[in-house]
């Protein structure tokens, strides 16, 4: 079966996958943030290590079914270290649970910035913040 690609100027994204939102989960990546791959993540290549087309814009990925990414990594370790997890905003979410970020501080910052910023955004600001202050506790 052939995989039907993303058609951007027909299809809603489920997630806007803007280069800036790329970057901001390579940031969360690069200062602590760990995850352990599994069904239901959407991943970035950015350095291009997946041969297959991608069905999403930008070499964007989802983790459909686990095995196929074993299949190119040979272990959960490897995906998790050559691609970069972009956290839904569900997962954001309960990142900022389980570290503790109060939801007060979430609601704010997202009242106060949402004119102007994307809300996945805004929470990996959050998560970034925490992660420059705190140890992060692995968040799967």
């Amino acid at each position: 079966m052939k995989p039907t690609p993303f058609e951007p100027m027909t299809d809603l994204a489920p997630i806007f996958f803007s280069p800036e939102l790329c970057h901001a989960a390579e940031r969360l990546k690069k200062n602590g943030l760990s995850w352990k791959p599994h069904v239901g993540c959407f991943v970035w290549d950015k350095d291009e290590y997946i041969k297959v087309s991608s069905p999403f814009p930008n070499r964007i990925y989802f983790i459909l079914n686990l095995g196929h990414f074993l299949k190119i990594f040979d272990t959960l370790e490897k995906i998790s270290e050559q691609l970069i997890w972009i956290p839904t905003w569900n997962q954001a979410r309960q990142i900022c649970e389980k570290n503790h970020i109060a939801p007060d501080e979430i609601i704010q910052r997202l009242f106060a910035e949402n004119a102007l910023k994307n809300d996945l955004l805004i929470l990996y600001e959050i998560i970034l913040e925490n992660l420059k202050k705190n140890p992060i506790r692995n968040p799967q």
